[in-house]
């Protein structure tokens, strides 16, 4: 990867077409079950999704075996893929981006009520 496919994130667009492309060669079910994944897995994603194409191929990997084994999605992921892409993403009750802003907020609110008290 060289330093301008880096710098505009085109690496990026690369990879995950040709994920979505082996995503395409699913059944119905499969493919609405990947759908849902990268729409829950969006939030814990950092500002340029990278931390996030590992996780989606491991998920693609497992949806496509599950496919080729004859599971149901349900087998596969379970009842709760909102918990299922939780616990991926690092644990359940990872912390999205909106958590991360309202710590951010929190600790600065607290740096300048600290000057103001002092």
């Amino acid at each position: 990867m060289s330093f301008w496919e880096k710098v505009t994130g085109s690496d990026l667009t690369k990879e995950y077409r040709a994920y979505q492309a082996r995503a395409e060669t699913l059944p119905a079910e499969y493919l609405a079950a990947w759908e849902e994944i990268k729409v829950r897995l969006a939030p814990y994603s950092d500002i340029t999704g990278r931390n996030l194409m590992p996780i989606l191929d491991g998920a693609l990997g497992l949806l496509e075996e599950a496919a080729a084994d004859g599971q149901s999605v349900q087998e596969a992921l379970g009842d709760d893929i909102q918990g299922f892409c939780a616990a991926i993403a690092g644990e359940e009750g990872a912390k999205d981006f909106r958590d991360k802003w309202r710590e951010q907020l929190n600790r600065n609110v607290a740096r300048k009520l600290g000057r103001l008290g002092g």
